[in-house]
C-alpha cells in the first residue's frame, strides 16, 4: 500500500537546477510530436513563458463584475496576452475570428455556484475544440473534493482525445474551501494532474516552497491569479511566482477588475517577460494607469 506519508519526507527536489528542455522551449514537451509542440509554442514565447488572460468565469458564475460586457472590456486587452482563457460560446460569439493570441479553451463544466462546484464533466467534444482552433483545453481537477475521481477522468478522457487529435490539455487545480493552499496540497495535487498526462498545469501559488511545487512537476506550471488583491500585491505574487520556478500567470480578476486593466496586463506581462520586480512593475503599473489606487 502506498505511503500517504511519504511525501511529508520528499526533500530532493533541487529547483536550484532546471530540467532538462529536450531542444524544445516549453518544460517537459520535448517529446510531443508537431502538433502538440506547435500549439504549445503558440501560448508560451520562446522565453519558455506566457501571460494567460482568463475570462471563463461566467460558465458557473454568470456576469461576473468587469465581465458583463466582454465585447468592451475583454477584448482591447487581448493584443496583450499571449492566450486567452475562455468558453466555445465566448470565443465564438465575442472574440475577432482574426485576432492572433492563442486560444485555450474551458472545457469542463456543470454545476453552477449554486451546486457543488466540484460535480463537473466534459463540456465539449474534442472535435469541436479542433473546430475552434484552439491551441489548448483546460480541465478542472479537484483533487481531494467530494467528486474526486470523476474531475480526474474527466482530464483522462480530454488527455486521450487530446493525444489523438494534437490538442494539449490544461489541468486546472481546484481548490474547495476546505483545502490548505499550501506546498504539500499543490505538490500532490500538480503532480497527479501531469502523471495523468497534462501538458500544463494550473495551480495557485504558496508563499512557502512553491519552487519545491514547480520543481516537482514535470510539466509549465502557470500561476492562478484568483481573487482581486491589490496591485502591489497581485504584481509581487507573479513576480515571486516566476522567481519560483512558475513558466507564466494566467490573471482574471486581478487584471479586469481593475480601474485600469490596460495598464495591469502590461505590467503583469513586464514580469513575466522583463523579469521586473513587484515593485517595479507596481511603479510601471502607476505610470501607465495616471496613479490609480487600486
Amino acid at each position: 500500500m502506498a505511503d500517504t506519508e511519504g511525501n511529508l519526507d520528499a526533500k530532493q527536489f533541487r529547483p536550484d537546477v532546471p530540467q532538462e528542455m529536450a531542444g524544445f522551449h516549453v518544460k517537459g514537451a520535448g517529446s510531443l510530436d508537431f502538433g502538440m509542440k506547435h500549439r504549445l509554442g503558440r501560448i508560451f514565447r520562446e522565453d519558455g513563458r506566457t501571460v494567460m488572460l482568463a475570462f471563463d468565469h461566467g460558465y458557473f458564475q454568470g456576469p461576473t463584475s468587469g465581465l458583463e460586457r466582454i465585447d468592451l472590456n475583454i477584448v482591447p486587452l487581448a493584443p496583450h496576452a499571449d492566450a486567452l482563457m475562455a468558453t466555445r460560446g465566448v470565443f465564438r460569439s465575442l472574440i475577432p475570428a482574426g485576432i492572433d493570441t492563442a486560444l485555450v479553451l474551458r472545457a469542463s463544466g456543470g454545476p453552477s455556484i449554486l451546486k457543488e462546484l466540484s460535480d463537473e464533466r466534459l463540456a465539449m467534444s474534442i472535435e469541436d475544440i479542433v473546430r475552434i482552433d484552439a491551441a489548448a483545453a483546460a480541465v478542472q481537477v479537484y483533487i481531494g473534493g467530494e467528486h474526486e475521481t470523476q474531475s480526474v477522468h474527466n482530464l483522462t478522457q480530454l488527455v486521450d482525445a487530446g493525444m489523438a487529435f494534437g490538442i494539449p490539455v490544461m489541468g486546472v487545480t481546484a481548490v474547495g474551501r476546505d483545502m490548505a493552499r499550501d506546498a504539500r496540497y499543490l505538490g500532490l495535487a500538480t503532480r497527479i494532474i501531469a502523471e495523468l498526462g497534462a501538458q500544463v498545469v494550473k495551480t495557485y501559488y504558496c508563499d512557502e516552497d512553491f519552487d519545491q511545487v514547480t520543481a516537482a512537476c514535470p510539466v509549465p506550471i502557470i500561476m492562478a491569479g484568483g481573487k482581486k488583491l491589490p496591485s502591489l500585491e497581485a504584481l509581487t505574487m507573479a513576480a515571486n511566482a516566476i522567481a519560483g520556478g512558475a513558466s507564466g500567470v494566467d490573471m482574471g480578476r486581478n487584471i479586469f477588475q481593475r480601474t485600469a486593466p490596460e495598464a495591469m496586463i502590461k505590467s503583469v506581462s513586464a514580469v513575466v517577460h522583463e523579469g521586473l520586480s513587484g515593485a517595479e512593475a507596481h511603479a510601471m503599473y502607476l505610470d501607465l494607469s495616471g496613479g490609480a489606487s487600486d
